[in-house]
């Protein structure tokens, strides 16, 4: 079968090996590690997934619907806030479910009873979000602790509601701290987290330490982050420890092609405009912001009056959507480029097809799987209708 073009290629051999890693970490450390939808929710490919891992995290009500029909079981959910009406099918679909703020928990808690006493209920775990006040994330844009951040309890939030008796109305804490960051980040944050709320590690069943563990990138140092987990389970035994990564199940498990559709010359500069958009497909660039890996190419850290933006293998890229600032660069090839060459943009799967849209009406890439012999399946084909049903 030939491949799309643009289309998103997951490759399964790489998938499974960080999902070998994941698990084998999952072992050694005695921690439930589970995945986030909200990084990829491709559930044509869940079924690899499962072999490995056998729970999910989500955000939504859509994200704990999609888990319970095709992962299977019952999911860990978080929200900044729940709502009344969808908050009584988010219960059906969820084994723990943890709130942002002491106001939630209170509103929510009797429909959480009461639905545990139905016939067709079952036991929810409550969690409460926290809120450390410390980071090591660059970008505040992914800082859950930058000031006045909306995300979880402080430690004086804590004291100023006497949160810290034996009667407690929840049985986990869930902190998330980081974004794509290395182990010794994590322990930074433990000991804030210790240190604000030690009181209650000791009396709940549960600690969720979220998501943003970059374990499966080269250079993570692995042993620390089992070392820093045994110490926690030594401190605390009664605590199950939960981590709900997103990046690095699906950390360069894939590629995104791409096709040269023009190339445009301003002021010295050239563009080669392709037949996909930073904006609507690799919306992550932009808003991180990174410059992705482009196979066979080099990438420059130079400005726009830079001389070497004039040699005649080096282009910025840009999309094709309509927003100004849909480009980035600059990249070095090895010749100059054609009309109707191929650009394979790399690492493009987690927080990709989660994220995009169909701004301007462009036409929105394939998502296909390359397994393990080599055989290619497409997933997905977008059409116009897909595009129209949006706005039915």
């Amino acid at each position: 079968m030939s491949l799309d073009n643009p289309c998103y290629v997951i490759e399964e051999d790489k998938l499974r090996a960080n999902l070998q890693l994941i698990s084998s970490i999952a072992k050694r450390a005695e921690v439930d590690i589970i995945l986030a939808l909200k990084a990829f929710a491709n559930w044509k490919v869940f079924p690899i997934i499962r072999e490995y891992v056998e729970h999910t995290t989500a955000s939504s009500l859509y994200e704990a619907r999609l888990s319970a029909e095709q992962f299977g079981g019952l999911t860990h959910t978080y929200s900044p806030a729940y709502e009344e009406d969808t908050f009584g099918e988010i219960l059906r679909y969820s084994e723990h479910i943890t709130f942002n703020s002491l106001s939630q928990l209170h509103r929510f808690l009797p429909m959480v009873q009461e639905f545990e006493q139905t016939s067709s209920g079952h036991k929810v775990s409550l969690g409460l979000r926290i809120n450390p006040e410390y980071s090591e994330i660059g970008t505040d844009l992914y800082n859950p602790c930058a000031p006045g951040s909306r995300f979880g309890v402080t430690g004086k939030m804590m004291e100023s509601a006497s949160v810290s008796d034996s009667d407690i109305p929840f049985e986990g804490l869930h902190f998330h701290c980081l974004c794509e960051n290395n182990s010794t980040s994590l322990a930074a944050v433990l000991k804030h987290v210790e240190q604000k709320f030690g009181n209650l590690l000791g009396k709940i069943k549960w600690l969720n330490m979220g998501g943003g563990h970059l374990m499966t990138r080269e250079g993570y140092d692995l042993e620390l982050l089992v070392s820093t987990i045994r110490g926690l389970h030594e401190r605390y035994p009664n605590l199950r420890i939960i981590m709900e990564p997103g990046s690095a199940f699906l950390w360069q498990t894939g590629f995104l092609t791409a096709r040269v559709v023009d190339i445009v010359c301003n002021s010295g500069i050239k563009t080669a405009i392709l037949n996909v958009s930073f904006t609507c497909h690799m919306p992550d660039c932009l808003e991180m912001p990174y410059w992705p890996t482009v196979r066979g190419a080099e990438t420059l850290e130079i400005t726009d009056d830079n001389p070497f933006v004039r040699e005649s293998n080096v282009y910025r890229l840009g999309g094709n959507s309509c927003l100004s600032g849909d480009y980035m660069g600059y990249w070095r090839f090895d010749k100059p480029l054609n009309i109707g060459d191929e650009i394979i943009l790399e690492d493009m799967i987690h927080y990709t097809t989660v994220k995009t849209n169909m701004f301007n009406g462009v036409h929105h890439p394939s998502i296909a799987l390359q397994h393990s012999d080599g055989n290619l399946e497409i997933l997905k084909r977008f059409s116009y209708e897909d595009y129209k049903n949006r706005m039915d």
